[in-house]
């Protein structure tokens, strides 16, 4: 007999199923998935570098420097950041039950599922997540890979 975890983990590599995942609270100082490198550096090099340039050459310059890392930040490094926020996190839950229901708990992890019918059924903090993947339909993990849907 399998465990519900394992149940949702073969949803998940199916995808039949999505784990949502609160990516502000997740990566916090205090977390686990929390990393102060990617969170604090990248925008204090590009703060000094813009001071720097605005004592040193002009002020057009640093508050060009500014505008530049902060499209940097915002375009390329944020994404980078969520994501790796949300596979450390998807991780650590799913490697035990134990902290896949401390973290349930703490609001910080979501479920999605959109059934061969068309339903789609959701939970979140207040709903159990053991009762949700339970009454998800038998079989649902088992349709072959790359199988498309119709709708009628």
């Amino acid at each position: 007999m399998t465990t519900e975890l394992e149940r949702l983990r073969e949803l998940l590599d199916a995808d039949k199923a999505k784990l949502g995942v609160h990516i502000r609270k997740m990566n916090s100082p205090g977390t686990p998935v929390y990393q102060s490198l990617e969170n604090v550096v990248p925008p204090a090099i590009i703060l000094v570098g813009s001071f720097g340039a605005t004592m040193l050459v002009h002020f057009y310059l640093g508050a060009a420097i500014l505008a530049a890392g902060c499209v940097w930040w915002l375009g390329k490094h944020l994404p980078r950041v969520k994501d790796g926020v949300f596979d450390r996190t998807a991780a650590m839950v799913l490697a035990s039950e134990k902290n896949f229901d401390f973290w349930w708990s703490q609001g910080v992890l979501s479920l999605y599922a959109k059934l061969p019918d068309g339903t789609e059924r959701a939970a979140t903090r207040r709903q159990d997540w053991r009762a949700w993947v339970r009454d998800l339909p038998a079989g649902l993990e088992t349709l072959p890979a790359g199988h498309m849907m119709q709708e009628q």
